[in-house]
Formats: structure tokens, sequence, C-alpha cells
């Protein structure tokens, strides 16, 4: 996400006193206030750490859940390998490749691949987006079904770019990126978690510059999803591209990915 966002106002809160502990590590480790007014509330309750809105039209609060609602609803019932994020990446039989998604967000997608058995490494840049996933990582690891899965994603907090160009051992087969597409004003109603999110994180200006790491780093190939619509990251072109309905996958392959013997 970009360096130059705009400043946002947070408070941490204990939703019931027998989180007020808790609160106070997490207050402390992002360097946030437990009182004083707010425009968003990172709040700490017994379906663990959300990020809400603060105002009388604000929208319902935002956590990870991979244990539940639509992320378990798509590993249930999604389509398995033959969905499109799969196919982008290259999972295919006796195909599961490490992948390193650079702009994790939510972890949703990283969730997808790491259901269908790739080893996945996150990383966010975000802290607040960060402690999000750091909890519901958590949490996922604590119900016997998912904890396989979630034992499968490793989250690493920091700017992409940076630990990217100094990765250190083996590099991720493919790297995967989602930047933030710049809001236009005409668009439809903007999601909830956009909502709350783009005051935080602003726009991936520095996109470029992270698909040009990738570049460097990835073994195999770079996928980047973009809106359907929207124009290519400036720098390298990708060789082909996956469309869907409202997203498109824009492939920029090194070698190809064979199955392991």
């Amino acid at each position: 996400m970009s360096d130059e966002r705009p400043i946002t106002r947070i408070r941490v809160e204990a939703l019931r006193p027998v989180f007020a502990d808790e609160a106070s590590a997490w207050a402390e480790r992002l360097g946030l206030p437990l009182q004083g007014e707010a425009e968003f509330a990172l709040q700490l309750g017994d379906d663990g750490l959300q990020l809400a809105e603060l105002g009388p039209q604000a929208p319902g609060p935002v956590r990870v859940d991979f244990v539940e609602g639509a992320v378990a609803h798509r590993r249930l019932f999604g389509g398995g390998s033959g969905q499109m994020i799969a196919k982008a990446v290259g999972v295919q039989p006796g195909v599961r490749p490490s992948v390193l998604d650079a702009t994790a967000g939510l972890g949703r997608d990283a969730f997808v691949l790491a259901t269908l058995g790739c080893a996945m490494t996150l990383s966010e840049r975000q802290p607040i987006i960060a402690a999000l996933l750091e909890d519901g990582l958590a949490r996922a690891q604590r119900d016997a079904e998912v904890a396989p899965i979630a034992a499968q994603m490793r989250l690493l907090q920091g700017n992409a770019i940076e630990l990217m160009r100094d990765w250190q051992g083996e590099p991720p087969q493919v790297i995967y990126l989602d930047p933030m597409f710049p809001h236009r004003d005409k668009s439809a109603l903007v999601k909830k978690e956009m909502r709350l999110f783009r005051p935080l994180v602003g726009d991936d200006l520095d996109a470029p510059a992270l698909l040009q790491a990738a570049l460097a780093l990835a073994s195999h190939r770079v996928v980047v999803k973009r809106p359907r619509k929207a124009p290519i990251i400036e720098g390298a072109k990708p060789s082909y591209a996956l469309e869907g309905k409202s997203s498109r996958y824009d492939i920029y392959p090194r070698k190809a990915l064979k199955p392991q013997g």
C-alpha cells in the first residue's frame, strides 16, 4: 500500500472487561490509544479482533474469519482447482506451487490457495490489517477442520517491496499481487471492507515498484489481479491474461511449472 496515506484516528477497545488486558497489549504493540475521539476502533471481543468504523452511518465491523461465513462457503463449495485464481497461479495435477501473496489484505485469496495445497507466505504492510490477519489465523489454528489449512499460511508484516528485495532462502515459485486500485467517484457503492480500509491504506501508488520487485524474485511466474477493465501495471507487459466477470489476472511467466516427480 502507498506510504502516502491520510492520517486516521483509531483507538483500541475491549468489548467486554475480560478482554481489557489483551486490548491493552494490542494498543501498546500498535502504538494506538485506548480512549479518546476516533474515527475507527480496533475492537477485541468474543469473536476475536475486528475493525469498526464509528459513527451513525457506519457499516458493521470487519474481521478475518477463515472458519465460518463467506470464506468457509468458498472452501466447501468454491470450485476447487477449477477456480480462476487457481488456474492463474498454475495449480494443476501434480503442481501446487509455493506462493508469496505480497498484498495479503484479509487473506481470502491466500486461504483459497492454501486450501488447494499451496504453501503460502502472506505479506501485509498495514499494521492494523496485519493484526486482523494474525488474529484470524490464530483462531483458524484452533479449529480442527481448518487448522491444517492455516498451517500452510505464514504471515510476514512489513513492506512487501523491501521484503522481496531482501529475500533470504529459496524464492517463491509464484508471487501474487492484488494492489489497491484507485477509487473512482462514479463507481458503485464501495464494499464495506473497502470503505473501512481505504482511509488506512490509500491506493497502491507504488504498484510498478511492487511488480518490478516480484519479477526479480519469483522463480516461475508473477500474477497480478486487476479490475477487469483496469489498465495493466506500468512496466513489464504480461504475456497473457485470464478474464472473469469483474476481475482479470495478468500473467507474467518466467518458466513452466512442472509436476514433481
